[in-house]
């Protein structure tokens, strides 16, 4: 014990000391088992990837319908893609033609 110090001061000092050391603890425990923690870092990446694969299907999905746009250009639209449309969405032949319904894959 350090003469010096009044004996009243110690037990606060003490206080101090473990709050200090119990907030250590915390930042260490969720350093390593938080949300961004050590252990959920494998999650995490698992994650990253599947979302990095349904990104590369959205842009593939844009591509496409970006070339469809281009092709209903109003200036000069495709006169095959035009057709196809109209057969399809409104049902839309000649009384001379027979129509072949094929499944989707």
């Amino acid at each position: 014990m350090n003469p010096r110090r009044p004996i009243s001061a110690l037990p606060r000092e003490k206080l101090i000391q473990l709050g200090a050391l119990c907030w250590l603890l915390l930042l260490g425990g969720m350093a390593l088992a938080g949300p961004y923690g050590v252990l959920a870092w494998g999650e995490n990446v698992s994650v990253l990837e599947k979302r990095q694969q349904q990104i590369s299907e959205l842009k593939q999905e844009k591509a496409r319908l970006q070339n469809l746009v281009a092709l209903l250009d109003p200036n000069h639209v495709d006169p095959d893609l035009s057709t196809e449309l109209l057969r399809r969405d409104l049902n839309v032949a000649h009384p001379d033609e027979y129509i072949l319904d094929l499944p989707q894959r």
